[in-house]
């Protein structure tokens, strides 16, 4: 093979090892794609491919993904509308006949293992760290080696305020629950490997980001649970160490004073004690 099969907001090339996705970009591309660029899919990441009519003279050629191959559709764990499906070529119907030819090309290349089976690794590449995120409640960051939470001063709960500001690296880690802001309480949480599992709602557990309007949308938020839940396969089993509050060096004195403003507002609200208001005063000055 070697040849390239255009659709709608993408094209796929087949190589003889792989097929290479690239997404185009345009007002009409969903954003996830454009975010993606491009993709290259191993045969071994494939198990099946379809050719099934579309909507409104279109045909769709689909490569359904092996489960534990891609950490893109791991996190996403089936919540991808279909047009934002990256495995899904949408096409002219005139194209169905070349569409077959490339699937019936491909499919002797994808049968030499059971379909069943999960992959024990990751075979396709995730987005690149860094990547960041704005949520409704803070600011999502991940270098490649920890998260980072900034807590918003207009939208954390106090529960998180108190916890301060986290950082997590991923050696601390077990995985993501990535839930799409398209759904109800849509959210990032981190999985750490201390705890047995989720803890309370998301507002009020610091290792969860809160997504909402306009905040943590899937383009963002999607790769960037990708990424770290690659981080965290590649780093395999390891010891455990509690997640702490990270030390975010000398900030920005303006945004000091509008989180010491925020915990003022806390404590005559009598969400948080005297103590608390002051521990976390010195914290915040501390930084400056």
């Amino acid at each position: 093979m070697g040849d390239v099969l255009a659709g709608f907001h993408a094209a796929w090339e087949f190589a003889s090892d792989s097929v290479h996705i690239r997404f185009e970009r345009g007002i009409r591309t969903p954003k996830l794609f454009q975010a993606l660029v491009e993709r290259r899919v191993p045969h071994e990441a494939i198990t099946a491919v379809t050719l099934t009519p579309g909507r409104r003279g279109t045909v769709v050629l689909h490569a359904v993904p092996r489960p534990g191959a891609d950490p893109l559709m791991d996190a996403a764990a089936g919540q991808l509308k279909e047009a934002s499906d990256p495995y899904r070529l949408v096409l002219p119907v005139e194209r169905a006949t070349l569409a077959e030819y490339y699937a019936d090309e491909l499919r002797p290349l994808i049968s030499r293992d059971s379909p069943v089976r999960p992959a024990g690794r990751y075979l396709v590449a995730p987005p690149a760290p860094p990547l960041t995120f704005k949520a409704y409640d803070g600011k999502a960051a991940f270098d490649g080696t920890a998260v980072s939470y900034r807590w918003s001063w207009t939208g954390a709960s106090s529960t998180k305020w108190k916890a301060g500001d986290q950082k997590f690296p991923v050696a601390d880690l077990s995985g993501v629950e990535w839930r799409s802001p398209e759904l109800f309480e849509g959210h990032l949480r981190l999985l750490r490997r201390d705890e047995p599992g989720p803890t309370g709602q998301a507002d009020q557990d610091p290792a969860a980001v809160v997504f909402g309007l306009g905040y943590g949308p899937v383009h963002e938020s999607l790769p960037f649970a990708a990424s770290v839940l690659a981080a965290v396969r590649s780093a395999g089993p390891v010891a455990s160490a509690s997640a702490q509050p990270s030390p975010s060096g000398r900030r920005d004195p303006a945004d000091i004073a509008d989180r010491i403003r925020h915990l003022g507002e806390l404590h005559q609200a009598g969400l948080i004690t005297d103590e608390e208001f002051l521990s976390k005063k010195a914290e915040l000055l501390a930084e400056l």
